[in-house]
C-alpha cells in the first residue's frame, strides 16, 4: 500500500498531537493540606485567595497548644492559639474554595501519570485526590518522664525565649538540660534575667564539658560573667507553687509562675520560670511513610519548600529550613501556596498548549509541517520505497 505525503505527514502529525495532549489531572481538590496549625492555614489561606480548590485535614494536635498566648506575632500579641486558629478558619472560610475536615491523615499515594496527583486517605477510610500536596504536620518535643514537666509545659516552662521568655522577665530564672546547651541560652535570655541556675542533670561529666568547650571554649568564664550557676543534681520531680496565668502581676503583662525543683539529694530550689533544651522529633509518620528524604528529623526542603517527591511540599516545624516559631511556620506556608499555585498553572499552560484548540486539522497539519520542514522528507521516501 502507497501512501501520499499529505496522508503520511496528517497520520504522523496525529501521533505527535495524540501524544503531546496530555490533560491535567480531574481531581477532588487542586491542594490538600495536611495540619491546621499556623502554617497549613497560611497555606490554605494563599491557595484559596487565587481560587484553588483546596482541603484542610486536620488532626487536631498542636505543638503549642499546650501553651497560654501566643507572643512575638504581629497583630496577635497575646492571642490564645485556639483563639487564633478559630479567627483563621472564621476567615478562610469566605473563599468557597477552601475546606476543611478534622480528620487525621493515614496515607498519601502518589497516582502515575504525566502532572503529579495523589490519593489521601483518612482516619476515617474516606479518600480524597489532589494535584498537590502540602504538609505542615508539625514537631513534637521529646519531654523526659520527670513527674510535673509535661504537666505543666508550656505555662511558665517554655523552650523560647522570644515566645514566652518577656513575660517572666527579672524573675528568677532557671534553665534546664544538658550543660553544652547552657552558654547559648544565657546568651539569649540574660536581658531578661540576673538571677539564673543551670539544672544540667548530671551532665556535668568530662564528657559534657568537652562538648560544651568544642562549642565554646571560654562557656565557664562566660556563665560567670552572667552570674550563671550550675545545679548537676538529678532532678526528681517539678511541683507547681504559684500559677501566672491567675497572677499576672499589676500591668497585666507578667506571669508569675512558681515552681519547686525536687531533687534525687539535696534540698529543693525555687524557680519563677523554667526554660528547657529537648529534642523534637516528627509529629506524623506520614513523612517517613511517603518515603521523603529526613535531615536530622526535619523534611528536606528546597527554598521553594519543595519535598524529595514531586509535588509534595512542607512547611512550618516539620521542615528543615531552620527556625520553627509562628512567623516562621505562616512565611513558610505562604510561600510554598505561591509556588503550588504557579507550578500548577504551568501545567496547565503546557497542557492548554498541547491541545491547539484554535487551529483546524488542517491548520494543524500544515503547520506541522512547516515547523519540521526538511526533517520530514527523509522520512517520506523511505515511506516511498
Amino acid at each position: 500500500m502507497v501512501f501520499g505525503k499529505a496522508t503520511f505527514a496528517s497520520a504522523f502529525v496525529s501521533l505527535l498531537a495524540c501524544a503531546a495532549a496530555v490533560e491535567v489531572p480531574k481531581t477532588d481538590y487542586e491542594v490538600i493540606v495536611v495540619g491546621g496549625g499556623p502554617a497549613g492555614l497560611s497555606a490554605l489561606s494563599g491557595v484559596s485567595r487565587v481560587r484553588r480548590t483546596a482541603l484542610l485535614l486536620d488532626s487536631q494536635e498542636y505543638r503549642n497548644d499546650p501553651t497560654r498566648e501566643m507572643h512575638d506575632v504581629i497583630g496577635n500579641d497575646g492571642t490564645p492559639p485556639a483563639a487564633f486558629r478559630g479567627l483563621a478558619r472564621e476567615q478562610i472560610s469566605k473563599y468557597p474554595t477552601a475546606h476543611f475536615s478534622n480528620e487525621t491523615v493515614e496515607s498519601i499515594v502518589p497516582i502515575e501519570g504525566e502532572y503529579t496527583a495523589f490519593t489521601v486517605t483518612d482516619g476515617t477510610g474516606k479518600s480524597y485526590t489532589a494535584r498537590k500536596i502540602v504538609l505542615g504536620t508539625g514537631v513534637r518535643d521529646i519531654l523526659p518522664p520527670t513527674p510535673g514537666l509535661r504537666e505543666n509545659w508550656g505555662k511558665g516552662i517554655f523552650w523560647c525565649p522570644w515566645c514566652d521568655g518577656y513575660e517572666h522577665r527579672d524573675q528568677p530564672f532557671g534553665m534546664i538540660g544538658d550543660i553544652s546547651h547552657m552558654l547559648g541560652n544565657v546568651l539569649e535570655t540574660h536581658t531578661q534575667y540576673s538571677d539564673i541556675i543551670a539544672f544540667v542533670n548530671g551532665s556535668q561529666t568530662a564528657e559534657g564539658e568537652a562538648r560544651a568547650a568544642k562549642k565554646y571554649p571560654d562557656w565557664k568564664e562566660q556563665l560567670a560573667a552572667w552570674n550563671t550557676t550550675i545545679d548537676n543534681r538529678t532532678i526528681a520531680s517539678i511541683e507547681r507553687l504559684e500559677d501566672g496565668g491567675d497572677n499576672r502581676g499589676e500591668n497585666g503583662d507578667q506571669q508569675f509562675d512558681k515552681f519547686r525543683l525536687h531533687f534525687t539529694t539535696g534540698d529543693p530550689v525555687e524557680r519563677n520560670a523554667l526554660m528547657v533544651n529537648y529534642p523534637t522529633e516528627q509529629a506524623s509518620p506520614l513523612p517517613a511513610k511517603m518515603g521523603l528524604v529526613i535531615v536530622d528529623d526535619k523534611i528536606n526542603v528546597t527554598a521553594a519548600m519543595r519535598t524529595s517527591e514531586e509535588g509534595v511540599f512542607a512547611i512550618g516545624d516539620c521542615n528543615s529550613d531552620g527556625s520553627t516559631n509562628v512567623p516562621h511556620a505562616m512565611y513558610t506556608g505562604k510561600k510554598a501556596s505561591v509556588y503550588v499555585h504557579v507550578e500548577m498553572s504551568r501545567e496547565e499552560s503546557k497542557s492548554n498548549i498541547s491541545k491547539r484548540t484554535g487551529l483546524s486539522h488542517s491548520e494543524l497539519e500544515a503547520e506541522a509541517v512547516r515547523e519540521i520542514g526538511d526533517n520530514l522528507e527523509p522520512v517520506w521516501k523511505r515511506a516511498q520505497e
